[in-house]
């Protein structure tokens, strides 16, 4: 057997198995304790953020309606003073046309006849007057007055005498006048009507030439007058139509400027949203990452203690992938991140659970068989874990060195391994005093029967190669049952 490792699979007393399960339902216990505490925690941060979230929703919503409020007043403040402009600008040209219609009327003051006329056009005048500046245009009834006013004054001019040459030239030039006094876009406006009173005051040109045309010059006054009127009312009506065109094209452009800026508004808003449910994310990353950091790292070093590398690759990754995607803002990322790692703790700290029985029955047993061992004569020269398993070395009177290894098996159950050395066969010798030397096998025999008591009740020893005895346990790794 020189070489080969000796094996006994430990079989456990009622009493520590009962002791097993209490550690083991104590350890549960204890972790439903911690996710209780973690879930507690996550719950008061998450109703801390929520807190925190409708302040700035509530300042956000404030913060908005003081920005349309402001767009609403601005736009109120400019229409009133683009009316007020719009209103000034007519006020002013209506002003101007009736002192012109003022300064004809002065002529005919001095005229008796035309007193009752002269009183009504004056009151007239005075009640349009009284209209400038408000929301009515009045280019139509200035017109009207001023068609009026020079009707009478060709009136005058007619009574004057036939052949009253500076009457009828008067009445001619004061009609051209009104005629250019529309503007030179008039005839554009009112073509028709351009053409007309172009062709009336020509006639009229003519019969005030001829000395016996008053009653027909009189008569043709009155035809002019009334052309002209319709054309100025005609114009008047297509500069207000203009006016109102470019009023409407203005206030168009200032609510396409106004709706610029409440889509600007709100897509400030939009953004500010996107950029708050982002901060609101990374915010809640970061504080389950902050729940279970601390025990995700108790777990890396308690799983490097206990010799369970892969346990510790895997809360170690994911520890450095929820870190470095709260790092670089990775919100989806880091959800994810923190959720796998939520995931994984309370799977990990069970199986750690699970090493830190397996190891504490290790160490009781380590300790069992070393006080065993040194009962038997053998001198304990050192030992440690390594890797999950507790080796301990002894070493004989004769020098053979005994190793023992104690490790646990997939289900839990402990088996203890012998490596010899310095012993190559099973015989009883006589050592040179003559009292006899216990062989490898019988030695550890009578070691594992010292351990009756201890709580531990190490099995048939058997190793590669042993002659069939009993039925005996399998070699770890085999798949044969040997028998005695």
């Amino acid at each position: 057997m020189s070489g080969s490792p000796m094996y006994s699979v430990v079989a456990l007393d009622p009493g520590l198995m009962a002791l097993g399960l209490t550690l083991r339902a104590a350890r549960s216990a204890a972790r439903r304790a911690r996710e209780d505490e973690r879930r507690a925690e996550r719950e008061a941060l998450a109703a801390e953020r929520a807190r925190q979230l409708a302040q700035r929703q509530a300042r956000a919503r404030a913060e908005a309606e003081r920005r349309r409020a402001e767009l609403a007043e601005r736009r109120r403040v400019r229409q009133e003073t683009r009316t007020a402009e719009l209103r000034e600008e007519q006020g002013l040209a209506d002003a101007r046309r009736l002192d012109e219609a003022e300064a004809l009327l002065a002529r005919l003051r001095d005229v008796p006849a035309h007193a009752t006329e002269i009183v009504s056009l004056e009151r007239r005048l005075r009640e349009l007057r009284t209209g400038l500046g408000g929301s009515r245009p009045l280019g139509g009834d200035i017109e009207e007055l001023r068609g009026r006013i020079v009707v009478a004054a060709g009136a005058t001019a007619g009574r004057a005498g036939t052949g009253d040459r500076p009457g009828a030239e008067t009445v001619l030039r004061e009609l051209r006048r009104r005629l250019a006094d529309l503007g030179a876009d008039a005839p554009a406006r009112d073509p028709a009507g351009a053409r007309e009173c172009s062709e009336l005051l020509d006639r009229l040109r003519v019969l005030g030439e001829q000395p016996d045309a008053g009653t027909r010059f009189e008569a043709l006054i009155g035809s002019a007058e009334h052309a002209l009127a319709r054309h100025a009312r005609t114009v008047a009506h297509e500069v207000e139509e203009a006016t109102a065109r470019a009023r409407e094209e203005s206030l168009r452009a200032e609510r396409e400027a106004l709706r610029a800026e409440e889509e600007a508004v709100r897509a400030q808003e939009e953004r500010a949203a996107r950029e708050e449910a982002e901060r609101a994310a990374l915010a809640e990353a970061l504080d389950r990452f902050g729940v279970v950091e601390d025990g995700a790292w108790d777990a890396v070093h308690d799983a490097a203690e206990l010799g369970a590398p892969d346990v510790t690759a895997s809360v170690e990754q994911a520890l450095r992938a929820a870190a470095m995607s709260l790092d670089a803002r990775n919100v989806r990322a880091a959800l994810a991140a923190v959720d796998e790692l939520e995931t994984l703790l309370p799977t990990v700290e069970e199986q750690l659970d699970e090493l830190q029985l397996a190891h504490a029955r290790r160490t009781e047993l380590a300790r069992a068989l070393k006080d065993a061992m040194t009962d038997a004569g053998l001198d304990f020269t050192g030992g440690g874990d390594h890797g999950g398993q507790l080796v301990l070395s002894f070493e004989r009177p004769s020098g053979a060195v005994y190793e023992a290894t104690v490790r646990t098996e997939s289900d839990g159950t402990p088996l203890l391994t012998y490596h010899v050395d310095g012993e190559p066969d099973m015989s009883i010798r006589p050592a040179a005093s003559g009292e006899a030397v216990c062989a490898p096998e019988e030695l550890l025999d009578l070691v594992h029967q010292a351990l009756d008591g201890s709580g531990f009740t190490p099995g048939e020893l058997t190793w590669d190669g042993r002659p069939p005895r009993t039925m005996a346990r399998p070699l770890p790794g085999s798949q044969e049952r040997r028998t005695r």
